[in-house]
């Protein structure tokens, strides 16, 4: 990028202190320029525009967006089907293309993502900025865990932090021990990886013999996963590490959506580079800052594979008054609140997952390990879950009624019933990458 980075100690980039008005003026300026290129170079768009006689010329405010159609993984994926291996979206020549990614592919064939030379740099860009205002200074020692395996965030992480300035050592996230080995032999400062794989390398190391609160790690950047915005898992990584927990939010689509800064508000959104709507999920209307909705993004700075009204799914919610670290972009308080479609609906109560795992962290005796199952025994006439099943490991002093303290406080917090089982340690399969903490059994 032509700017010169950092902008100041504080600061990777100006940006990030402009002015709500500034913002907003030059984010509608993007937006118009975004849908232009969209228009003439993708196909999917340029058939959905001409479908509700959209002309990106037209554009004059944020709220002409909401004519336009929201953009789903459905969409994407049957544009791959309709002209594979690349799809529809693609709005760059082939020979400008530098990268392609994929999606993970648990629910259908994996789709493609694509980068072009400016859009990689722009990734980098994103990534260090994120982990310059978490403290990152060149000279530092960062160990990236995320997965390079068909997964998008070890490269991205690598190539952000080497732009930070700080020294990788691009490791991957499989030989545990030799992961703990390196942190410890290369001082370590920096690591990255799912909530998950934070906790499991704390429980490893102190299998080998090291006190993980102890190491050279200061700094922990998490993503992948609810974890770090979910308090009593955020305290728990910092507790076994005795460092900093920071959560960042990305997807395949966006790469970096937003970062926690020093002052751990919430995910800071890169405003300048994609434009977030909140919506309801239901009516598909805006709705006030504060409240819970899905986050819908648009880019405004992507050249190979842009998207336009990208419903993520994830419900949010964001506050957009300036942050204590000086930072004027919005925030996601308290990250990502769940995914829609991983909600469930006990006898008319939403619950999301991250809610059970906040009252399972913030209480004693386990070893952060756990399953929730729905389905069974706990379903009535009808098929429908009436409660859920908990699967907990407990450690050996833990408390004799801790099974019913948990299914006290989630009946009393939640309002759900939970028949909780107590697992020895090391019972449940632990996981490097993202844990499948929801198990659905069929009725019966």
């Amino acid at each position: 990028m032509a700017e010169a980075h950092p902008f100041s100690d504080k600061f990777w980039d100006e940006r990030e202190t402009w002015s709500r008005d500034r913002l907003e003026s030059e984010q509608l300026a993007a937006l118009k320029r975004q849908l232009a290129y969209v228009g003439a170079n993708s196909i999917y768009y340029k058939r959905a525009f001409k479908e509700v006689g959209f002309d990106p010329a037209g554009l004059k405010s944020f709220d002409d967006l909401s004519r336009l159609p929201l953009t789903k993984k459905a969409d994407y994926v049957a544009s791959v089907q309709r002209q594979p291996p690349w799809g529809e979206f693609v709005a760059a020549p082939r020979e400008q293309v530098r990268r392609v990614h994929f999606s993970s592919g648990t629910t259908a064939k994996p789709a493609p993502q694509f980068w072009t030379e400016a859009d990689l740099t722009r990734w980098a860009d994103n990534y260090a900025r994120g982990a310059w205002s978490q403290g990152v200074r060149p000279g530092q020692v960062f160990q990236c865990l995320f997965t390079y395996t068909w997964f998008v965030g070890g490269l991205g992480a690598t190539a952000g932090y080497q732009r930070a300035g700080a020294i990788c050592i691009p490791a991957g996230s499989g030989e545990t021990e030799r992961q703990v080995h390196s942190i410890y032999e290369f001082g370590t400062e920096i690591i990255c990886g799912t909530p998950s794989f934070m906790l499991h390398l704390a429980e490893t190391a102190a299998k080998l013999g090291y006190d993980s609160a102890a190491s050279p790690v200061k700094r922990i950047m998490v993503g992948g996963e609810p974890g770090a915005s979910i308090p009593a898992t955020r305290k728990r990584i910092e507790e076994l590490w005795g460092a900093k927990c920071y959560d960042a939010y990305g997807s395949l689509e966006f790469q970096t959506i937003g970062w926690d800064c020093e002052a751990q508000t919430g995910p800071h959104l890169l405003e300048d580079f994609a434009y977030a709507e909140i919506v309801d999920p239901d009516t598909g209307r805006t709705v006030p800052d504060g409240e819970r909705g899905v986050l819908v993004l648009t880019h405004l700075d992507k050249q190979a594979g842009p998207l336009v009204r990208w419903w993520t799914g994830d419900i949010v919610s964001r506050r957009r008054e300036v942050c204590a670290c000086g930072r004027t972009h919005g925030r996601l308080i308290n990250g990502v609140l769940g995914r829609g479609d991983d909600m469930l609906v006990i006898r008319g109560v939403n619950l999301f997952p991250s809610a059970v795992e906040e009252l399972i962290r913030s209480t004693s005796g386990t070893t952060d390990e756990y399953r929730i199952i729905v389905g069974g025994k706990l379903t009535d006439a009808g098929g429908f879950p009436t409660g859920i099943r908990l699967q907990v490991e407990a450690l050996s002093d833990a408390p004799a009624d801790l099974g019913q303290r948990l299914s006290g406080l989630i009946k009393e917090k939640l309002q759900v019933r939970a028949e909780v089982e107590l697992l020895a340690p090391d019972t449940l399969a632990r996981s490097s990458h993202k844990s499948k903490r929801v198990i659905q059994e069929p009725a019966g």
